[in-house]
């Protein structure tokens, strides 16, 4: 029962920094640092967008942009932390 709750910790973890990744990404695109007219630039700004769209998606229902800011990345990894803190609790 240990190693699944680690196991879950984990990647819990790992998916929280694609979250960053991601937004950190958004913004080196917006800012034109990043060429998503690179194929493979776009390959993994593709695959990075894929991989955290189903939770933002569903948060963007209930919380709106301010002022043109997207918030959801944040409550997304606030989850993560309140997550991985119950899960420890479990141990």
């Amino acid at each position: 029962m240990t190693f699944i709750i680690l196991l879950l910790y984990r990647l819990l973890e790992i998916y929280m920094w694609a979250i960053i990744a991601t937004v950190i990404l958004s913004w080196l695109v917006a800012f034109d640092i990043v060429n998503t007219r690179n194929k493979w630039a776009y390959k993994f700004c593709y695959f990075m967008n894929e991989l955290t769209r189903p939770p933002t998606v569903f948060l963007r229902k209930y919380i709106k942009p301010i002022g043109g800011l997207d918030l959801t990345p944040m409550f997304l990894i606030f989850g993560i932390y309140i997550l991985q803190g119950l899960l420890l609790e479990l141990l």
